[in-house]
């Protein structure tokens, strides 16, 4: 009960100290386990015995005979289907041919590169080095999220990042299943005739109960046969039963029907989605803090000595110097990436808790049949793993200013609020050149917004997974645009740190506006304009008017006249460095000719009028 206790308990403070330091938490929770494990028996322990010994040993432990290894093919389904769930068509088609490369080609290169290394250097059988390479293919977002998450960098090389992590875990785990029935079947002879059958029952019965059962929960939960508080616990005992199905009908087909069904469920029209998207990701952070500590504990003191060698450095050093690169240049071949981001994906590329879970599981199985050089594979995996989220969370942001790909100043604008008004606002915005993310936790906003292709999220301002979108690093301004005062001094007060480094700006609220006097500003716009004058200027005409001025006169008389008239509402000033809000350009004192001002609402006069008359957006 102490273990496993303890478990938990260390498994969710690794999780705090990687929250707090801004570090992945395979980190922390490998070398807990580490610690409680092999090193405990070797130096801490007076008996010789782990703090934490996994499998029972005839004297203590947590799981007898195999049970470890179920838990940990359990675990790993859930994990897989949580990261199905995340994996919307929309999202793929938008980052480019890149994403497509690095699946396919890049892993390829990686796979076959990666079995030759293993091969050469190590001494292991190609079946045992394909194994390997397999595992290895994969790059977790779970690690690199956090690592992205604190830099600065433009979208396409997070998104790149972000999707490929996404996108690889499903491949890579599908890679090592089928290479570890090629060494099982065929008895690690060869490819034979037995093997390949078992390949078209993976991925029969993988897709076929992955897909079907995922229409299954879906009708369900969409005819509301499942009562709300019992949709997480369902849907889990779902994902569960697809699996264990799934391998009694083709043994390590599971993996993938779990996948699959996460992939159909997360791209259909499942209501309560988010909802359950949330329960999974709680949940597949416990169960990812329990997995990393009992698999690193289960490693033995002399596994880890088979590693002291300079071929295990070699081994990493190729891996990762010249086989990712390799991999991410012939994948961003003739792409709009340049020489620097190609550099830095190159750099970044962190393996997770798919390769370490099936390394280990796979590794005792050939372990357990006698394949010679069985006992390589999980040392020779999680040292992969520890050497590159170590690498990459100590070296990723000074690596980045290196090559050039730090942005030194974020000018994206995140505007909260994803109404007419503001989707009018954030469509001039991008013609004019700026990158604008609209959130709103209304889905019909968001659906409108997406279809006048503005980049937009259903998000709600109060959960704290806006903070997680790595795609949101080039944001330096923040706009608080809703009809909700409090929502929009919540949004300035938790997210201008993150968001707002440029500069944060919000409506006054009603009690505000009515009580303004000439010389407060309350950031986005005048003092007596709050979200009902934002509104009621759209009403009375829904586009945004540009005026030529030249000169302090003519300037001050313009925005007097903006002031006075109620439905009409003053937003930017642009001059030949840029455009600026109203307050932003005050408060800067930028010389006031040459100018053109926007507005929204009511046209005030033909004599302000540009030659284009009005932009309509």
């Amino acid at each position: 009960m102490l273990e496993l206790a303890g478990i938990i308990i260390l498994g969710i403070l690794a999780q705090w100290v990687a929250w707090k330091f801004k570090i992945p938490a395979i980190l922390p929770l490998i070398l807990i386990g580490l610690l409680v494990g092999p090193i405990a028996a070797e130096y801490l322990s007076e008996d010789g015995s782990k703090w934490i010994e996994p499998i029972w040993n005839g004297e203590k432990g947590l799981f007898p005979g195999e049970s470890l290894y179920y838990f940990v093919s359990l675990a790993i389904s859930i994990i897989l289907f949580e990261g199905g769930l995340t994996l919307k068509r929309s999202e793929i088609k938008n980052v480019g041919p890149v994403i497509t490369k690095l699946i396919t080609l890049g892993s390829a290169i990686t796979f076959f590169g990666a079995g030759v290394v293993a091969h050469y250097v190590f001494g292991l059988g190609w079946d045992l080095s394909y194994l390997f390479a397999g595992l290895i293919i994969v790059t977790g977002p779970t690690v690199i999220t956090p690592i992205l998450r604190n830099i600065p960098l433009k979208k396409d090389i997070s998104t790149v990042l972000k999707w490929e992590g996404i996108l690889i875990d499903p491949i890579g785990a599908l890679v090592a299943v089928l290479v570890f029935e090629f060494i099982s079947v065929g008895g690690g002879g060869g490819f034979t005739k037995t093997a390949l059958i078992e390949f078209g029952k993976i991925l029969l019965f993988g897709t076929t109960f992955g897909f079907t059962f995922a229409h299954a929960l879906a009708y369900l939960i969409n005819k509301k046969m499942v009562p709300h508080y019992l949709l997480n616990v369902v849907s889990l005992s779902s994902v569960l039963m697809v699996f264990v199905l799934s391998e009694i009908f083709a043994h390590e087909s599971g993996l993938l029907a779990v996948v699959v069904m996460g992939m159909v469920l997360g791209n259909g029209k499942l209501k309560n989605l988010k909802e359950l998207l949330y329960f999974k990701e709680s949940l597949s952070v416990l169960l990812i803090s329990i997995l990393f500590i009992l698999l690193s504990a289960n490693i033995n003191m002399k596994d880890l000595l088979l590693l002291y060698t300079w071929k295990t450095a070699s081994l990493f050093a190729i891996v990762v110097f010249i086989i990712r690169p390799l991999a991410v240049f012939a994948s961003t071949y003739k792409s709009k990436l340049k020489l620097n981001e190609k550099l830095f994906i190159s750099w970044v590329g962190p393996r997770g808790i798919v390769a370490a879970g099936i390394a280990s599981l796979f590794g005792s199985k050939l372990l357990k049949q006698g394949v010679e050089g069985a006992e390589y594979i999980t040392p020779l995996v999680f040292m992969i793993v520890l050497g590159t989220v170590l690498l990459n969370a100590t070296t990723a942001r000074l690596f980045a200013k290196m090559v050039g790909v730090f942005l030194k100043r974020s000018n994206g604008i995140l505007i909260v609020g994803a109404s007419k008004p503001a989707r009018l606002i954030a469509t001039f915005l991008t013609k004019k050149g700026k990158r604008v993310v609209l959130i709103d936790s209304n889905k019909n906003f968001i659906e409108k917004a997406t279809e006048n292709d503005l980049e937009a999220f259903n998000v709600n301002i109060y959960d704290d997974e806006l903070t997680d979108n790595i795609e949101l690093n080039d944001v330096g301004y923040l706009i608080a645009l809703t009809g909700n005062d409090s929502v929009n001094k919540y949004a300035l007060n938790n997210f201008s740190k993150a968001f707002g480094e440029h500069g944060s700006f919000r409506l006054a609220s009603s009690t505000e506006a009515n009580n303004a006097s000439e010389e407060e500003k309350y950031g986005f716009v005048t003092p007596k304009d709050d979200y009902i004058n934002l509104s009621e200027a759209y009403r009375e005409n829904p586009n945004i008017t540009e005026v030529k001025v030249n000169g302090d006169t003519e300037y001050n008389n313009i925005l007097k006249i903006l002031e006075n008239e109620e439905k009409a509402v003053p937003l930017f000033i642009q001059n030949k460095k840029g455009i600026y809000l109203i307050a932003e350009f005050e408060k800067a004192k930028h010389e006031k000719k040459d100018l053109v001002i926007s507005y929204l609402g009511k046209d005030i006069g033909d004599t302000y009028k540009t030659e284009e008359e009005k932009l309509k957006v």
